[in-house]
């Protein structure tokens, strides 16, 4: 059964969960694992492809928004799932993907601000609902 982990991050702005998702994705990569960052929309995956090329000064982590590539070892899309196997999803979408269920591995990045923390309860309720196993972290700025 797939695993799904609530980051709850205390920063409002979207750039501090997308700088988190760039950790998350540099660990899980660092692991073997492969990983697919599911974005709100294409501005949001646009945004995505650009900081993981710059969000460190001595690094950048391969990818792309090809989820048909079995290649990239990361991918990003604000709709489409890989055709490929993927270990890792990491969320940062308003809702769930329907696809979710095909990772062994959920990262949920919540914001601190309310209306964040409002849709990031619905989709623990809505998880929690179907009997996934749930946990969460909360990160510190």
């Amino acid at each position: 059964m797939t695993r799904i982990t609530f980051y709850l991050l205390e920063a409002a702005e979207d750039r501090a969960r997308q700088r988190f998702a760039c950790r998350l994705a540099r660990k899980a990569h660092g692991m073997g694992q492969r990983v697919h960052i599911h974005t709100p929309d294409a501005e949001a995956t646009r945004e995505m492809d650009r900081l993981l090329w710059t969000f460190e000064d001595t690094a950048f982590l391969p990818h792309g928004t090809d989820v048909d590539d079995p290649n990239s070892p990361i991918t990003l899309h604000e709709s489409a799932s890989p055709a490929d196997h993927c270990d890792v999803l990491i969320n940062l979408a308003p809702e769930i993907p329907r696809f979710f269920g095909r990772f062994q591995r959920v990262a949920d990045l919540v914001g601190g601000d309310e209306a964040s923390k409002a849709l990031g309860r619905e989709r623990y309720r809505f998880l929690k609902e179907r009997g996934y196993p749930l946990e969460h972290h909360v990160i510190g700025d």
